[in-house]
């Protein structure tokens, strides 16, 4: 676990820097200085550019992720590995830009009406896909390479800081709204170059080909972890995104923008779960490789109970100052107030839950993985549509927080089956109960008139509250090594 600790730490700081930043570019910033159907038109482009660019990577992060420990080799340059990624994405993004234009007339029909500044800005596309895709494939690469922080940096602390400069250029009105909206893709653009850059200076970005290690048994290998790595991926950037393409679908783009405000909130819980997934992934893989369950199964064990605790913390530090959450942002807003709430618990699910999707993932019965994917594509799909236009985008929220759970407890069985993995006991219990203390804690000091005072008392007594609970029930032992180091020192 040192090298997951290691990078997961260093990839936590770069992220909540990172939400820092996000905060006052998110939360602050762009409600006060856009309007929602503005907002919604950012995200929109996103989330378009994410799915296309999934698609686009043909299944290539699966590859890398299960079988970049058989290329591993310094001084073969990884016998070629990144040659073949590189040439494969390149395909796929000729192949997802032809999808683009062979689509964009049905696009621009759907949302003519209700989205018209998607419309307008829909030429957008193209450059974010190729950008986006680059990124996603050599983030995975420089990941299995064990270097998981510097990607978080970049897309987390890096790309937000460029963000911040384009508000600020365009509040000081030396931009316009369309030169802002440049700025902006140029801003999520940028992580890329920077992220080639670093490998040349890390002489990982070498384009040698090598057949060597592509015969027939690792060539129909590869073919088939990529054609499930194209279902899961598409599958999981629908996930990611189609609830705010289809709250702009059945809503329109104005409820996107609130929604998307509202849901960063509740992404900062599972924040935490983002670098320490990246660098577990490769552990994970070179420990199926060498068939050493007992490390599969610590990590597994471990990354649930650290997750949750993490993730609670931040869960009722959010409910329990919801109403502050409110006095920072725009009172048109205040309809995300739920989808803060069920955003949050869908992401404390899946923190609670650990590093299931990876074993499986990265196991012989990756296959599963996929099917355990697009089950729940279907299913965010299928809720998504049936409570959206009953509650709005809280609908779009709770259809989220059912899914992930079901999707969960589906791979929680699977692993229980197959392979015994049992990574929950009563020291959960023990913590949801702290949890519940300490919510109900800071319920008890009066509201203060200054909210920035109110944040912090309130904030103050749930941690006084919660982590030294923590510590005495010794829930984590990783947990309490690091106190007693900090203790020591």
């Amino acid at each position: 676990m040192g090298i997951i600790v290691k990078q997961t730490i260093k990839g936590t700081i770069y992220s909540y820097l990172g939400v820092g930043l996000g905060f006052i570019t998110t939360a602050i910033l762009l409600p006060h200085l856009l309007k929602p159907e503005e907002i919604g038109l950012l995200n929109l482009l996103v989330a378009f550019s994410a799915i296309f660019a999934q698609f686009a990577s043909l299944g290539m992060n699966s590859v890398t992720t299960r079988l970049f420990s058989y290329f591993r080799s310094i001084e073969n340059n990884h016998h070629g590995f990144l040659f073949i990624l590189i040439s494969v994405s390149l395909i796929g993004f000729i192949l997802s830009t032809v999808g683009y234009f062979i689509l964009k007339p049905s696009i621009i029909e759907n949302n003519i009406e209700k989205s018209y500044l998607f419309v307008e800005y829909i030429y957008y596309l193209v450059p974010l896909v190729f950008f986006t895709l680059f990124f996603i494939v050599l983030d995975n690469y420089n990941k299995v390479l064990f270097n998981a922080s510097y990607g978080i940096f970049l897309k987390e602390f890096y790309q937000r800081i460029l963000i911040l400069i384009s508000i600020i250029l365009f509040a000081l009105k030396l931009i316009s709204f369309r030169y802002f909206v440049l700025t902006y893709v140029i801003s999520l653009s940028l992580p890329t170059i920077n992220l080639i850059i670093h490998l040349i200076r890390k002489k990982e970005f070498s384009l040698k080909y090598s057949s060597l290690l592509l015969k027939q048994k690792m060539r129909k290998s590869m073919y088939s972890v990529a054609f499930f790595g194209i279902l899961g991926g598409f599958s999981g950037a629908t996930i990611g995104y189609v609830d705010k393409i289809m709250v702009n679908a059945l809503l329109d783009i104005q409820s996107t923008g609130i929604y998307a405000t509202a849901a960063f909130f509740g992404v900062i819980v599972i924040i935490p779960s983002r670098s320490l997934l990246k660098i577990a992934s490769a552990v994970i893989a070179d420990a199926w490789k060498a068939k050493n369950l007992f490390i599969i199964k610590d990590v597994y064990y471990k990354s649930c109970i650290n997750q949750l605790i993490i993730a609670l913390l931040i869960f009722i530090g959010i409910w329990a100052n919801i109403n502050n959450v409110f006095k920072i942002i725009p009172a048109e807003f205040i309809r995300g107030k739920y989808v803060i709430f069920f955003i949050c618990l869908a992401n404390l699910i899946d923190m609670g839950t650990g590093v299931n999707g990876i074993i499986i993932g990265t196991s012989k019965y990756y296959r599963w993985q996929t099917y355990f994917i697009i089950f729940l594509a279907v299913l965010t799909i299928i809720s998504n549509y049936l409570l959206i236009p009953k509650w709005g985008i809280t609908g779009a929220a709770i259809a989220t927080a059912l899914s992930g759970f079901i999707y969960n407890f589906s791979r929680y069985i699977f692993l229980l089956v197959i392979y015994k993995f049992q990574p929950f006991n009563y020291k959960y219990l023990i913590v949801l109960t702290i949890g519940v203390i300490s919510y109900y804690g800071s319920t008890l000091l009066p509201e203060l008139s200054n909210f920035i005072l109110d944040i912090i008392f309130r904030s103050g007594i749930i941690i006084v509250i919660y982590l030294p609970m923590i510590y005495f029930f010794n829930i984590s032992s990783d947990l309490n090594q690091k106190i007693n180091e900090v203790f020591k020192r």
